[in-house]
């Protein structure tokens, strides 16, 4: 593994810095690689990422990088679209250990964070008081105060309770001579600093504060007299260039009672920018605009999104009250003022929920213009007083059309401030992005505006400053950043003395990389390159993802590590795409350590808004890894475990006995790759299809369905095929199932076998052609194998007109079962399972394929009681039985699986359709789990009375 040491001095730094704190210090390429880029459009390799446990350490790092000339750089959870978390040589990732609250009192409204505390942990702290922080950008399960404060971030709810910079009441930091200072509202915290206000007294007054959302700059109007000298609050916002923070005090505000949101639909975005400077004499806690081609997106995206009003653009205005009646109350006075052609009033819960998640996956979701372009954040986030709001969005539309560029608008009209982003030509044009950003700025300082209404400058925007401000402001800006930093140390580049911003772009000079494994990677034009690349850094895989009812990213939610993330998976490919950091390519050590982990759960092609689908980028990389050559022994055994499992199939007592003697077990999963730790799955003593052979054609003479016989199903749960076909004659269908066994080749897909998975799926078509062609529906038991006919057949086969009709005519049980209507016109009536308690573990592949809702309003139809775990049992097929994931794959497990099953009693049934799933709870807790199929046929009621008997 290489490591940053370019010189002996540099080494010689790592190796002392390591030396002198308790923190990791880590040159190593690959984690390089990881922090080169944050959510922004840039590109820079630090020399060292640090992980400070302490002040001391943060101390210590500082005082290690001004011994050096090392540049020292903050980082939180790295979510800026800005450019304002990457730089050249020390990148302190605070996230990792410094994330305590460490007091919280209700009595004063207010709480002590050290910087890496997420706001969303905060906001769980707080809750139980009836308090929140007031700020709540999209990003609050997982953007952290200190990046908060360095951005001065805002969110839907500035209109009611302000900036960062409003809710900071003091601030513990190191500046950049290594000096701790505790920021309040005392300008003599700072020698030199009453003199610099008194000597700009005029520029202060004129040129900063002029609206809320005047973010762009340093907000040096906090120091004026009349505004208290507030220190503190002047330095949120300067982006970590005038210091590093140790810990934070900050307000804390009463959560409303009740809220309701009023909907008002208009014709077009500026026209509803027109109205809400009227709207605003309601006291609103919110209010958003939402482009109508965002929320075609987002219904592209999940299917469905609740019913809006008419109009081509829309506001959400919240409302608060003291009771869920004055709430709706207010809401609908809003809609009666508001200038609308369509109005509607929604009380807080489920449907309103789902409309404030259209704002939440905006930033992701406005990745992929409407014709499908991907769009990038370099000019995001830009506000302009409320009242120019209108007039600023159609000059704005002009300007877009004028450079050729368009994007899906969005954001904060309640303060002025608007997201988009835009397909500018980064990559092969930088030339004119430079000459859109100039613009862009030019037009809104016409305005009044600012270029950034809560993001930061960062290297975006800093170059742009002079057409915003004066130099004698700018010059207060350098004054100010002088008094805390004097040798420049702290993330230079960003606001004072900035670079260019087409500086160290990620996408510049990026080439194009076609798949070599067959995979079409439709939506990305079959580019390897392109694909990687819809990383942009929003971050959503570092959330807790488990709280939010989300998948993505288990390796990360075990291990915490920026390299287990889907982001940092991405950024390795991208320089091993690129070349200049990861020079080896597909064969890099950096990229195996970046991919060892990654379970290909899918849960990212889902979950991410951006749409990375790091399983099948991951299919790929192996692919070209091992094309031609000598794989790991777990390829050859788990990766085409449908071949050995066929062969065991014909004796299955000789196998299993075999399998089951320790010396035999030993010496086999040392061979095959398996940790030892694990039990080798039994087989059934007779598969279903000598069961199925046996018992002859399907009584039933109603409508023909094809069961499709996974070998998962076929050779260890034969039960559950045996259910699933009394499930459907009960109601009324003929079953069928293929002439010979055909195998999705999964297992082939996972471990990067892509020749020999197309091979599995083309004999699959084979045996599937007749019955779609006949018009049968395909149903699935196996969640794995029915994603691979839904998703992956389409990918590797594109061009086999049969691949289509496959995928279309697939269902999973639960599918089929909802949409099937009896004789009398009455949809089919689950078996009564009133007084049952069920965990379900929804499969991974499932959640990110076809979803779990028709399995969900079956459940409900069926009167049991059902608890639904989110997040990955940590298997995965052939992962948690690899040598080397057992640990983790474990830890995967004890996120949310493991605890329900440990607090959950003896009468309780486990609902698992996922082979590994019930395998995994199986080896784990000692819980033998059942398939929706053995759960809802009456014949199999029998397997639950005992588990309901204790």
């Amino acid at each position: 593994m290489s490591h940053s040491g370019g010189t002996p001095e540099l080494a010689s730094a790592v190796a002392t810095l390591r030396t002198r704190i308790a923190g990791e210090v880590d040159d190593a390429t690959r984690r390089r690689a990881e922090y080169s880029s944050d959510a922004s459009n840039y590109r820079v390799v630090p020399a060292a990422v640090v992980f400070p446990r302490s002040a001391e350490d943060v101390a210590a790092t500082l005082d290690l990088g001004r011994e050096h000339g090392l540049p020292i750089t903050a980082r939180g959870a790295g979510t800026s679209v800005a450019g304002n978390a990457i730089g050249p040589g020390l990148v302190l990732d605070f996230s990792r250990h410094l994330g305590r609250i460490l007091e919280l009192d209700p009595g004063s409204r207010t709480a002590v964070v050290q910087p890496g505390v997420v706001l969303g942990a905060l906001q769980r702290a707080a809750a139980p008081h009836r308090l929140r922080f007031g700020p709540d950008p999209s990003t609050q399960d997982r953007c952290t105060l200190g990046g908060m404060i360095g951005n001065n971030a805002c969110g839907p709810r500035a209109v009611a309770w302000g900036r960062t910079s409003d809710n900071v009441r003091s601030l513990r930091i190191l500046d950049g001579t290594g000096k701790p200072r505790t920021l309040g509202d005392d300008l003599g915290a700072v020698p030199g600093l009453a003199r610099l206000v008194t000597a700009n007294l005029a520029v202060l007054r004129t040129e900063l504060g002029r609206f809320d959302r005047q973010v762009s700059g340093f907000s040096l109007e906090h120091l004026l007299p009349e505004r208290g000298h507030r220190l503190a609050r002047a330095f949120v916002g300067t982006e970590g260039t005038c210091g590093l923070i140790l810990d934070a005090t900050v307000d804390l505000v009463p959560v409303p009672a009740a809220t309701a949101l009023a909907v008002l639909g208009y014709p077009d975005m500026p026209s509803a920018a027109d109205d809400v400077p009227a709207l605003l004499t309601a006291q609103p806690l919110a209010v958003e605009g939402i482009d109508a081609r965002l929320v075609d997106v987002v219904r592209r995206h999940h299917g469905t999104v609740p019913d809006l009003p008419r109009g081509a653009g829309w506001l959400f205005v919240e409302m608060a009250g003291d009771t869920a009646a004055e709430a709706l109350d207010r809401a609908a006075a809003v809609c009666r003022a508001a200038g609308a052609v369509d109005t509607r009033v929604l009380a807080t819960g489920a449907e309103s929920a789902a409309l404030w998640r259209i704002r939440a996956d905006g930033v992701g979701l406005s990745g992929r213009t409407r014709d499908g372009h991907p769009a990038w954040p370099g000019w995001e986030d830009a506000a302009v007083p409320q009242d120019r709001l209108g007039r600023y969005l159609r000059e704005f539309e002009d300007l877009t059309r004028e450079h050729g560029v368009d994007g899906l608008l969005y954001g904060h009209f309640g303060d002025g401030c608007v997201h988009v982003r835009l397909d500018l030509p980064i990559a092969d044009a930088p030339t004119r992005f430079r000459a859109f950003l100039v613009d862009a700025a030019t037009l809104v300082a016409s305005h009044g505006g600012s270029m950034s209404g809560e993001h930061g400058d960062g290297r975006a925007r800093s170059e742009l400053l002079p057409l915003m401000y004066s130099p004698a402001a700018l010059s207060a800006f350098a004054g100010f950043k002088d008094l805390f930093d004097p040798d420049g140390l702290l993330n230079p580049g960003v606001v004072v003395r900035p670079d260019a911003v087409d500086a160290h772009l990620r996408l510049a000079g990026v080439r194009s990389v076609p798949t070599a494994g067959g995979l079409a990677l439709r939506e990305d034009g079959g580019d390897l390159t392109t694909a990687v690349h819809r990383c942009v850094g929003i971050g959503k895989c570092r959330a807790d993802n488990s709280a939010a009812g989300g998948f993505m990213c288990p390796s990360f939610l075990a291990t915490r590590d920026e390299k287990d993330s889907t982001r940092g998976r991405a950024r390795v490919l991208q320089e091993v795409l690129n070349g200049t950091l990861v020079t080896a390519g597909f064969d890099a050590p950096e990229l195996a350590e970046s991919l060892d982990l990654c379970l290909s759960c899918k849960a990212c092609a889902s979950d991410c808004p951006a749409g990375v689908d790091m399983a099948a980028y991951k299919s790929e990389s192996l692919y070209r890894k091992y094309k031609g050559r000598r794989r790991p022994a777990a390829h050859y055994t788990l990766g085409r475990l449908p071949l050995w499992t066929r062969l065991g199939a014909r004796a299955p007592a000789l196998a299993n006995t075999a399998t089951g003697l320790a010396p035999v077990r030993r010496v086999a999963l040392r061979l095959a790759g398996i940790d030892p730790r694990r039990d080798v799955p039994a087989l059934a003593p007779q598969s279903f299809r000598k069961w199925w052979g046996r018992r002859g054609d399907s009584p039933s003479r109603g409508t023909e369905v094809l069961l499709w016989i996974d070998t998962f199903t076929d050779a260890f749960s034969p039960a559950v095929a045996k259910a699933a076909v009394a499930l459907l004659e009960d109601a009324g269908y003929r079953v069928l199932v293929t002439e010979r066994a055909a195998c999705c080749g999964l297992t082939w897909i996972s471990t990067g076998q892509l020749d020999g998975a197309r091979r599995q799926l083309t004999a699959t078509l084979d045996q599937l052609q007749p019955h779609v062609r006949a018009g049968r529906p395909i149903v699935g038991l196996e969640p794995s194998c029915t994603a691979v006919l839904r998703s992956d057949l389409l990918e590797l086969l594109p061009d086999d007109p049969r691949s289509r009709l496959v995928a279309t005519s697939t269902h999973t049980l639960a599918e089929f079962l909802t949409a099937t209507v009896g004789p009398d016109g009455e949809p089919w009536s689950p078996p009564r399972l009133d007084g049952v308690c069920v965990v379900v573990q929804p499969h991974c592949h499932q959640h990110a394929v076809m979803g779990f809702e028709a399995d969900r309003r079956l459940l409900e139809r069926s009167g049991a009681t059902i608890t639904e775990l989110a997040g990955c049992c940590g298997l995965a097929g052939n992962f948690g039985m690899e040598r080397g994931h057992y640990d983790v794959s474990v830890a995967v497990a004890e996120n949310a699986l493991l605890p329900a099953l440990r607090e959950s009693g003896p009468d309780v049934v486990l609902l698992a359709d996922g082979f590994s799933c019930r395998t995994q709870a199986d080896q784990l807790a000692g819980r033998p789990g059942v398939h929706l199929a053995e759960l809802l046929n009456e014949q199999a009621q029998r397997l639950i009375s005992p588990l309901q008997d204790g």
